[in-house]
């Protein structure tokens, strides 16, 4: 470098000057800035003889947390750096990002929610749109063929509430529906709307055993049959119309609408028997639970809340830390509930591994309790346990939703903002 000085070197970053000494730059060797002190870095870089200064269009303000870095050996991120840009800057002058302090990777976490949500939103339009999408292309595909034009209209009129007021209207019947189903659910455990059967059983008249069965009143199963029909028909025109006929298994209301279908059915075919199968009727009334599940889409009348979407993200990303606070909580439960069984001697061990779970849950239902002093010192460690195996996710918890839900914000502004010029 005969031009320069040789004590000095001159960078020109983006139009702004930096000028340090040239064993500042060799204090890290093997990195670019290291390399401008070797006699053939004239040739291998920008240098402008005229102003003796090498030229490199990079960011300043970045550019000099890398040089305070070679002068004073510590490396700092900005506060208000873009993480993914200041990665790439460091990438480009060939510095390690693990020369980071503590202090600068609490920053970079924080600012890792907004880069892991950039998908968010993509991923939230793309079930949605992506049928629309679709079926216009099928449409278009099949548009010799005679009704292909109208199952975009009828994909609309069933899946966008607000696509028109029929659609809206059949959205609001749909819910109506679902809140009568919830209805004749809790009608059909009432006691006046029973009516009973008495019948006899025995081999001599000596010997009789009264069975007493109670069955549901005819109309209300009637009724039933009315709202289910309604649902059946939906469910099938949607299944014709459906634009991707692989998607539509994969999303979970749809299995939901369709194992709901079948109670009413079943009661019916084998309501000749008098209903007296009583392993058929408890699987029944446990596919009627599906009708509560059946409420959630009460979120297409309504924009759904941000917090809600945010949700299945953080959990998504808790996943790993959620089975590791798992297989803590199955250990607590399998040692706490051993030891309080030899301490105890209760009935048996799985009456002390229900224990361990109703202490360390917090809840204590007082059907099981310890006598001895021993036994209320395992009782007290169990506690203690289950108190601190619940407290400590919860700033974890905090944390990520909190990252993630700011990040969602910004998302909403930067479309709000993008939705006037578009």
């Amino acid at each position: 470098m005969e031009e320069g000085s040789p004590e000095k070197i001159v960078l020109n970053l983006g139009g702004v000057r930096f000028e340090t000494y040239r064993s500042t730059l060799t204090a890290f060797p093997g990195t670019k800035l290291c390399s401008l002190t070797e006699p053939q870095a004239l040739e291998n870089f920008d240098y402008d003889p005229r102003t003796k200064e090498f030229f490199f269009d990079r960011s300043a303000r970045l550019f000099g947390q890398v040089l305070s870095y070679y002068r004073s050996g510590h490396l700092h991120c900005p506060a208000d750096a873009c993480r993914s840009a200041f990665e790439e800057e460091l990438a480009f002058w060939e510095v390690p990002l693990g020369q980071l302090p503590p202090c600068c990777w609490t920053k970079l976490g924080e600012l890792e929610g907004p880069l892991e949500e950039s998908n968010m939103e993509d991923v939230e339009d793309e079930g949605h749109e992506g049928d629309s999408q679709v079926l216009l292309g099928q449409v278009e595909r099949r548009n010799g063929q005679r009704g292909a034009w109208r199952k975009p209209q009828i994909w609309a009129l069933l899946e966008e509430p607000f696509s028109s007021q029929w659609a809206l209207c059949l959205a609001i019947i749909s819910l109506l529906f679902n809140i009568g189903l919830i209805v004749l659910l809790c009608e059909e455990t009432r006691g006046f709307l029973h009516h009973i059967n008495d019948t006899t059983t025995g081999i001599h008249p000596a010997n009789v055993l009264p069975i007493t069965e109670y069955q549901t009143m005819p109309y209300l199963l009637y009724l039933e049959l009315v709202i289910i029909i309604w649902f059946t028909a939906e469910f099938a025109l949607r299944l014709t119309v459906c634009p991707d006929k692989k998607r539509f298994p994969r999303k979970p209301l749809n299995w939901v609408d369709f194992l709901s279908l079948f109670p009413v059915y079943i009661q019916l075919f084998v309501r000749s028997s008098s209903y007296t199968e009583h392993n058929l009727a408890v699987w029944l009334d446990f596919f009627r639970l599906l009708y509560i599940l059946k409420l959630l889409k009460v979120f297409r009348l309504v924009e759904t809340p941000l917090m809600l979407r945010v949700l299945p993200y953080m959990f998504r990303s808790l996943l790993r830390e959620t089975l590791v606070l798992m297989t803590i909580l199955v250990f607590e439960i399998i040692f706490l509930g051993v030891l309080f069984y030899y301490v105890e001697r209760f009935e048996d061990l799985p009456s002390c591994l229900w224990w361990a779970v109703v202490t360390l849950t917090t809840v204590g239902y007082g059907d099981i309790h310890p006598i001895s002093p021993l036994g209320q010192a395992v009782a007290t460690c169990t506690a203690l346990c289950g108190v601190m195996t619940i407290i400590l996710p919860i700033p974890i918890l905090s944390i990520k939703f909190k990252g993630y839900y700011d990040a969602a914000v910004v998302k909403e502004k930067m479309k709000r903002r993008k939705e006037p010029t578009s």
